[in-house]
């Protein structure tokens, strides 16, 4: 009886340290794969020089990465539900890489596509699964490690473009590309000694306790395609907001890089928010503080502007640690995995989408209107995330 308590005593300190590993497994794939996704940027201009593309050619070059990883979260997720999350990562981050190996072998055009088509079917894994180990690790208060998983994407996509930016330069792009290849090799060796084999934790048995939170899932995740709209249209549009305020490239590089610490920030610390505030008002708190901002910003002369960049920031990207966090909570029949690859079809189908018709709207009306429609859009977040509050009510 006293081994069975010192043993059980001794459960939660070894837990600790293997919960920390998993968080680390789960961050470590997901600022690959983030920074495989926004590291793409830099090499665009060279493709475009050396293939004689248009910029329709461009966007379309990027889409065969960026439509692969968004398609096909919802068959990747269910063909590799068997697999150990240690398992899925370390796959995802192989193929990965193994596209960008053949993006850098000398194949031509054709081996550039098959490459970016590779790699999104690799990064298309990594994020359901990834977000589900850190899920049913840290099972049932797992919405601040969520927020710090969210937080790590933003590192890759800081990291990734801005040492590819400053490679290219130096070394021709298929080297550079190569490098980035072997960082996903390395990441893919460490993964075995950080994630775990198994979880144990499995999907709750009685679904019909889970039915009344399809409609709220679905709710939640049309606010998380509002609220990707918003940030895709806003960053649409702040370099030329910039510019009209006779602000030069690098004030351009500057606002940028403000907008996007403050979002980091807030990524991390907003999943903190919704604890104290809970799920609703920390929704209701952001997204209204977003279109205030974002109207602020509209109309603030140059100096004052990039001094509010940071806070729009914080609450421009920090709603979305909130919900992913929500995202198992209102998961259709408890199937998590499920609920984050659906999750993150309907996020990135927004961010593609988004700019389009914001720019739509501004060419027939003006840029202004345009700023203000996505002010808008965070706006109708607002009697959005109210409608949450009966599927939260139940659980």
């Amino acid at each position: 009886m006293q081994i069975a308590e010192t043993l059980g005593s001794a459960r939660p300190a070894a837990a600790a340290p293997s919960k920390r590993r998993s968080l680390v497994a789960a961050c470590l794939a997901h600022a690959l794969h983030d920074g495989y996704t926004d590291g793409l940027y830099p090499f665009l201009p060279v493709w475009q020089t050396q293939f004689g593309l248009s910029y329709a050619g461009v966007a379309m070059l990027r889409a065969l990465y960026y439509g692969t990883m968004g398609g096909l979260q919802v068959p990747g997720a269910r063909l590799l539900r068997g697999l150990s999350p240690r398992a899925a990562l370390i796959l995802s981050t192989l193929v990965a890489a193994a596209g960008f190996a053949v993006m850098a072998a000398p194949l031509g055009f054709a081996g550039l596509c098959v490459g970016l088509v590779l790699a999104g079917v690799g990064s298309s894994i990594q994020h359901p699964r990834g977000s589900l180990l850190v899920t049913d690790t840290y099972a049932p208060a797992a919405r601040r490690a969520l927020a710090v998983y969210n937080f790590s994407g933003d590192l890759g996509k800081a990291t990734f473009p801005a040492i590819a930016a400053l490679l290219l330069p130096i070394l021709a792009w298929r080297p550079v590309v190569g490098l980035m290849a072997l960082v996903g090799v390395g990441v893919a060796i460490a993964l075995p000694t950080l994630a775990p084999r198994v979880i144990s934790r499995p999907p709750p048995a009685d679904t019909a306790l889970h039915a009344p939170s399809r409609a709220g899932f679905t709710l939640l995740m049309t606010i998380g395609a509002f609220d990707t709209a918003t940030r895709m249209g806003y960053l649409l549009f702040l370099p030329f907001m910039i510019h009209a305020r006779g602000g030069t490239s690098p004030v351009v590089g500057l606002g940028l890089a403000l907008l996007f610490v403050g979002g980091a920030f807030g990524k991390a610390t907003c999943g903190w928010l919704a604890e104290r505030l809970g799920v609703i008002g920390g929704v209701v708190t952001t997204e209204a503080a977003t279109a205030l901002l974002i109207v602020a910003t509209l109309f603030l002369p140059l100096a004052p502007m990039l001094v509010l960049l940071p806070l729009l920031g914080i609450v421009l990207n920090g709603t979305s640690s909130i919900l992913y966090g929500t995202v198992p909570e209102l998961a259709p029949g408890g199937d998590a995995g499920r609920a984050f690859a659906v999750f993150y079809t309907g996020v990135i189908g927004s961010g593609g989408l988004a700019p389009i018709a914001y720019g739509a709207i501004a060419d027939h009306s003006s840029q202004t209107i345009g700023v203000l429609a996505a002010a808008a859009t965070a706006a109708l977040i607002v009697p959005m995330a109210l409608g949450l509050r009966p599927s939260l009510s139940r659980l």
